[in-house]
């Protein structure tokens, strides 16, 4: 019998496809890994009878990386990462899905790719693609397109197979390319700089993200305009009517306000003069409040956001739950236009049960849908609706967002709501008034939107050319206020509007600047620069990069787009953008003088303040760049089995799962050519003692205590016990490893450039009972983390 392996993105979506096509007749066995099992049913697929394995990855199985000759951040300087060789290979945590998918394809003579339809998606989906073409090269490959985990969804995908497209593909890989390129080499800099001048600690990673920086750029400067603002007075004048009848009616002037004082009182006095006012206009007229636009994935995070105060990052937790249930459409599209294929009665008679918006449905149903489109379409998805009613319980969360699919979903379908607006406008002494009010005809889709208010006002009945006398009429001042901090409501807008990530990884970009300990939300929800956040993005905002700015990374989404599309070439777009970056980090290494000042703003002169706390621990969700899309999480955030990780130690990690940066131990490759500074020798006097960072004589002195340094003479400060200069006698003239500071930075020089794994250096003075102390950095003993050789070699 012919055999297809059928490939979905995670188990679970695995397990409810093949449920739904074999109508709960598939049977299950183990794979390798235990988080991903497989499933196999019959089924007539190419007008013949085959059998259908259904298996999944979880996520990326494939990681960019550099090799191992670049792992070591303090003996790599990092202008060479823009460079550096790149290899892509199975991450350890997937070597049991490899051997699975090797082991099912071998039988197999087709094979489907079902994973999401989106650009990670596809990109998976080639990952997944290049393991099994290595074990069978011929094999036939073919891409499902599914926006719902449904039957007609999952059957209708089936009947209309497509290829997948490797520009799609190819997008991702260049993307992935940078963001480790740039994130390594703006991370590694930033963080050794910054933990030993200011004192952070030393697991903190100050990550550099194209994505993350222009996301707290905007925060940034909405904090900083509201700092600087400065209020300004105005004055306007405010009329009150009271008829005899007891309705109040309230007049805004047509000026709005003055911020002259004198103009103001000038008119106020001659109102004052003659306060009789003349109804000079009324008009009636129909009021439209349009319903909501189809939903899409910016929008559905928006809504959350105010309405349901969930975090971009968990709506979409949470989202992606229930669409593997099979109760909402793809969560992740830039689609809100229906399109004329979608058969919506199915969809809305599911709702007809509900208690909460049963009848509603109904009378959606009685007067036909009519759904409000958009302008957008990604061609890919539909907008996000529901596709059944839940048949089992959902916690509180899922519930939640389930109803604002919901109602947003009927609501789109159904009529506007429709009033009656009246305006008045009256005129005193010349100056012109005017009062509104609303009468609600039909409430139409405000009857099930829940989150959409328009109050009723009504307005005492006037008649045109009426005089009457104001019952109170007052000259009020009042000044200008600052703007609000950013909501993440509003950030997604922002984001959103200047090309910043993508609707599915806005959230993730969102949740990386607080981990990072750059921005917080306050107890209003609105996001606060961090002070760590505020000296990075003031820093690179003086050397004139706008780094912080959304310039840089909208040109690069644009080019993206260009590839899938077919009009860009993804090799002419790395290199552009590789060259782009670093002649930006190379001019911010010549400036970097500029980032130390901004963050002595804040944090004190380097090694003069205590340390800044540590940002509080939590579960590791994307890596240290911040702008990797994390798809290859395993189910409930569980890796795999011990036995089948390595230690991430001396690897970049570039994936969700990884710790941060820890030095490489082991001997590197000849260091290369350092760029971003120029060599510099110790002075000595002409004794050939030599001159300590204080430019005084270093004071001569003898290692006293046993141990194998003993009777040993070295050079000290003696006069500053903050200077930390030490040199060996006996190497101070060839192999003397020196401390010295010039511009504020702290520099070490070894006279015969050993390797970090060959310098040995004996017990000193400040050794307690001969123990040899280890440097926390290198593991080599003679000196302390602070005062590392290989850390200040770039920096």
């Amino acid at each position: 019998m012919h055999r297809v392996l059928n490939v979905a993105e995670k188990n679970d979506a695995a397990k409810s496809l093949a449920r739904l096509l074999s109508k709960n007749s598939a049977s299950m066995r183990e794979g390798f890994s235990k988080f991903n099992k497989i499933y196999e049913f019959n089924y007539q697929l190419f007008n013949q009878p085959v059998q259908m394995t259904f298996t999944s990855v979880s996520g990326h199985i494939m990681n960019c990386d550099f090799t191992s000759a670049h792992n070591s951040w303090a003996q790599v300087d990092p202008v060479v990462l823009f460079d550096a060789p790149i290899q892509k290979k199975v991450t350890d945590r997937a070597t049991d899905i490899e051997k699975t998918l090797k082991r099912e394809v071998a039988r197999c003579q087709t094979l489907i790719i079902w994973t999401d339809c989106d650009r990670e998606g596809e990109n998976i989906g080639y990952e997944i693609i290049d393991l099994c073409q290595a074990v069978k090269p011929g094999i036939k490959v073919y891409r499902a397109r599914f926006s719902e985990i449904t039957y007609s969804s999952a059957a209708r995908a089936l009947s209309n197979l497509i290829q997948p497209d490797r520009r799609i593909s190819a997008a991702v890989d260049v993307r992935q390319e940078l963001d480790l390129r740039i994130g390594a080499a703006f991370t590694r800099f930033q963080t050794l700089r910054l933990q030993r001048l200011f004192g952070f600690d030393s697991k903190q990673v100050i990550s550099y993200g194209s994505c993350q920086f222009p996301t707290l750029g905007f925060i940034v400067e909405r904090y900083l305009q509201r700092e600087n603002f400065i209020r300004e007075p105005f004055w306007k004048i405010a009329v009150e009517h009271q008829t005899e009848s007891g309705e109040f009616c309230e007049f805004t002037w047509e000026r709005v306000r003055l911020f002259e004082h004198q103009p103001c009182l000038m008119i106020y006095d001659m109102i004052m003069d003659e306060p009789l006012a003349k109804v000079m206009d009324i008009k009636s007229k129909n009021k439209s409040k349009w319903r909501p636009a189809a939903l899409d994935t910016v929008e559905m995070e928006k809504l959350a956001s105010r309405k349901l105060r969930m975090t971009g990052k968990k709506t979409m937790e949470v989202a992606e739950k229930l669409y593997m249930k099979g109760l909402i459409s793809y969560p992740r599209t830039e689609t809100n236009i229906f399109p004329n294929e979608i058969n919506l009665n199915p969809l809305i008679q599911n709702q007809v049960g509900d208690q909460r918006w049963g009848a509603f449905a109904q009378r959606v149903l009685n007067d036909g849908p009519h759904p409000r489109n958009g302008k957008n379409s990604d061609k890919a998805h539909p907008p996000i609706h529901p596709t059944r009613y839940p048949d089992g319980q959902l916690t509180e969360d899922e519930n939640k967002l389930y109803e604002l699919v919901v109602r947003h979903f009927l609501a789109c379908v159904s009529k506007d709501a429709q009033g009656d607006e009246t305006t008045i406008k009256i005129e005193i002494a010349n100056e012109k008034f005017n009062a509104s009010g609303l009468i609600i005809r039909e409430k139409n889709y405000l009857e099930v939107y829940i989150y959409d208010k328009w109050s009723e006002k009504s307005l005492p009945l006037y008649d045109l050319n009426q005089t009457f006398y104001p019952t109170k009429i007052e000259m009020v001042q009042g000044e200008t206020t600052p703007p609000q901090l950013l909501t993440e409501a509003d950030l997604i807008a922002l984001m959103e509007k200047h090309g910043i990530g993508t609707d599915a990884t806005h959230a993730e970009h969102i949740a990386k600047i607080q981990e990072r300990v750059y921005t917080k939300m306050n107890s209003e929800r609105r996001f606060e620069p961090e002070k760590l956040g505020l000296g990075l993005c003031e820093g690179y905002d003086k050397m004139g990069h706008a780094l912080s700015k959304p310039f840089l990374r909208a040109e690069l989404e644009s080019q993206l787009k260009a590839i899938c599309e077919g009009t860009a070439q993804p090799a002419a777009v790395l290199r552009e953008q590789i060259d782009k970056y670093r002649q930006v980090f190379i001019v911010t290494a010549a400036q970097i003088q500029k980032l130390d000042d901004a963050m002595t703003k804040y944090f004190g002169a380097p090694g003069q303040n205590p340390p800044p706390p540590p940002p509080p621990p939590r579960p590791p969700s994307s890596g240290p760049f911040g702008d990797r899309t994390n798809r290859n999480q395993p189910p409930n955030g569980r890796a795999n089995a011990p036995q089948n990780r390595q230690p991430q130690a001396s690897r970049v990690p570039n994936n969700n799962n990884n710790p941060p940066f820890r030095p490489q131990q082991q001997q590197q490759p000849t260091r290369p050519a350092r760029p971003l500074q120029q060599e510099q020798i110790r002075p000595t006097n002409s004794s050939g003692i030599p001159k300590c960072n204080c430019n005084t004589d270093a004071k001569e002195l003898t290692v006293k205590k046993d141990g194998p340094n003993r009777g040993r003479s070295f050079f000290r400060c003696g006069n500053n016990d903050n200077c930390n200069f030490f040199a060996w006698k006996d190497e101070s003239t060839t192999t003397a490893t020196t401390t010295f500071q010039t511009g504020g930075n702290t520099y070490r020089q070894g006279g015969n450039h050993q390797s970090t794994s060959s310098r040995k250096r004996r017990s000193s003075d400040n050794d307690e009972d001969g123990k040899q102390r280890k440097c926390g950095l290198c593991k080599e003993t003679g000196h302390t983390r602070r005062n590392c050789p290989s850390l200040n070699s770039f920096l």
